[in-house]
């Protein structure tokens, strides 16, 4: 049998609300000492930041009542809103699944204001707190800069040039059907279209179609384009 709570319902939210204060001061503790911004995110008020280490407070140029202040605006002062619509997604999958064992990971570019270069960070995110009803509360957040030193850079710089190129092409991709996909493959991989037909057990003529059609899709005949497109999506 379900107790009956007999406490007001201002004395919940107000527990939930020291409950949401004492964890948030539990990662403040040592928020410092980690080689990364750390955000937690409150979702049930806009996904407002509730609280910023002091290293991306010192980054951003703004005190944590400033930037809590700012609520959803945050995210558009600071981020580049091309890389909005993959954050959106993933954290909708993330919050969707609403696990303890999920993780979300993309690149973000990060500046304090327009006067600024854009600085690359690798954020990983996960579920930090749920209310009462088992709903997503808090979330945090673990940016880690990209450093331009480092040596690993040049593999970085791949990957996001290749994130670049995905999101900008996406919308001509899409357009392209499976067997379009998989003759794109065989170009980038150096295939003839006679061994394309032979992989694909079709005629070499349907493949020079395929050809045709796909280069048109995609405004491209450029043999450097087509290998983009095929490791940006994954083909190879």
């Amino acid at each position: 049998m379900k107790q009956t709570d007999t406490h007001p319902a201002s004395n919940s939210e107000n527990s939930l609300e020291e409950r949401i204060r004492l964890k948030i001061d539990s990662i403040a503790a040592l928020a410092d000492d980690l080689p990364a911004v750390v955000i937690i995110h409150n979702f049930q008020k806009g996904m407002s930041v509730e609280y910023i280490s002091p290293r991306g407070v010192r980054e951003l140029g703004f005190t944590v009542e400033q930037i809590r202040e700012m609520g959803e605006e945050y995210h558009s002062k600071f981020f580049n809103q091309e890389d909005i619509p993959e954050q959106i997604a993933k954290m909708t999958d993330l919050l969707q699944k609403n696990s303890d064992e999920e993780i979300a990971s993309l690149f973000q570019q990060v500046r304090a204001s327009e006067n600024h270069p854009w600085a690359w960070h690798l954020t990983t995110i996960k579920i930090l707190m749920r209310d009462d009803e088992g709903k997503v509360l808090l979330t945090i957040a673990l940016a880690f800069p990209i450093d331009p030193l480092h040596h690993v850079t040049a593999k970085v710089a791949r990957l996001l040039d290749e994130n670049i190129f995905l999101r900008k092409n996406y919308s001509r991709f899409s357009k392209l059907s499976a067997r379009e996909k998989e003759i794109l493959k065989y170009i980038a991989l150096g295939k003839s279209a006679a061994e394309c037909a032979e992989e694909l057990f079709i005629s070499v003529t349907t493949v020079e179609t395929h050809r045709r059609n796909l280069k048109k899709k995609l405004g491209t005949s450029s043999s450097f384009e087509i290998s983009q497109y095929a490791r940006a999506f994954d083909l190879i």
